[in-house]
């Protein structure tokens, strides 16, 4: 026995070891995972707030109703055993028990789906909005175009960062963000309401951001979607949450709130980039087509 025990120390110590420099190298990413999570991700807008409190909520009621029909079941059957004596009832179509296990559970449901249905119809509630992005999946990126709003014209894609693939190759994980850092994240004003609209080019995606309690399909043909409204300014992460194929794991969200004046600033970075390469495209249209006239006169 003590031989055993000696041959299993070593590698029970190695591997303690190993998840504590893990544990200590990885930190608390703010806006997105944390070391030893439990909880849900600390919450950025109304709706997020919304769906934690109905979570506890939901989950004390479940609590009790667990506790209360367990002990009805161990008391009885502690205390009513055959050992001790006891001898079973004997009735049959009882109205009070029947009318009370049929109200007690109709109340408990009513009580558990009016606060759900409000969060639900209120998660839906995409009118009036300051902004209207679409998001389009791809195998494995995001498209973000800004439809409406501030920022109207301005597109992109939004890839898994060079470097963090390379690590993932690797098998060397490294920093707080791992397989989280994009080239290019999504930026949004802060206190303004977002309308995202989602769909996909190719497979069924999934646009989740768990500080925003925003999760919504993206399903090629269809377009659905969804709102957040963030209350905080900075950076916020999330994945795609549909199995959409072999790179699934490579294809973060990275949103970046920012106030109403670096908004502002972003997007006219954006146009004038925007209008940069137009001018550049344009350009090299007409040195082709130049070329081609020059061409064709040799040749005649």
């Amino acid at each position: 026995m003590k031989s055993i025990s000696n041959r299993l120390a070593a590698p029970l110590l190695l591997c303690s070891t190993w998840l504590a420099t893990t544990a200590h190298a990885v930190q608390d990413l703010p806006g997105g995972p944390a070391v030893n999570q439990l909880n849900l991700h600390p919450p950025v807008t109304k709706i997020a707030e919304a769906q934690i409190d109905l979570h506890w909520m939901l989950l004390i009621i479940c609590s009790l109703i667990f506790i209360g029909v367990f002990g009805v079941m161990f008391y009885s059957i502690l205390n009513h055993r055959k050992s001790r004596g006891a001898k079973s009832a004997n009735f049959h179509e009882s109205t009070v028990v029947e009318v009370t296990w049929t109200i007690v559970p109709f109340l408990i449901v009513i009580g558990m789906a009016a606060p759900a249905t409000k969060v639900i119809i209120a998660q839906k509630d995409t009118s009036n909005p300051d902004l209207t992005i679409k998001a389009t999946g791809y195998q494995w990126k995001w498209g973000y175009d800004y439809l409406s709003g501030e920022g109207e014209g301005i597109g992109f894609l939004s890839t898994l960062d060079p470097a963090q693939r390379a690590l993932s190759s690797a098998g060397t994980p490294q920093g707080d963000d791992y397989l989280l850092k994009v080239d290019q994240p999504l930026v949004v004003p802060v206190n303004k309401k977002v309308r995202v609209i989602t769909t996909a080019n190719d497979v069924i995606h999934s646009w989740f951001v768990p500080s925003f309690g925003v999760k919504q399909d993206a399903i090629p043909g269809f377009v659905r979607d969804t709102w957040f409204k963030a209350e905080k300014i900075g950076d916020y992460y999330g994945q795609c949450a549909e199995l959409c194929g072999k790179e699934h794991a490579y294809m973060p969200i990275h949103v970046k709130v920012v106030s109403g004046e670096d908004y502002s600033k972003w997007v006219q970075e954006q146009l004038k980039k925007k209008s940069a390469s137009g001018a550049d495209g344009a350009a090299k249209v007409s040195q082709a087509a130049a070329a081609s006239v020059v061409v064709a006169q040799r040749a005649q």
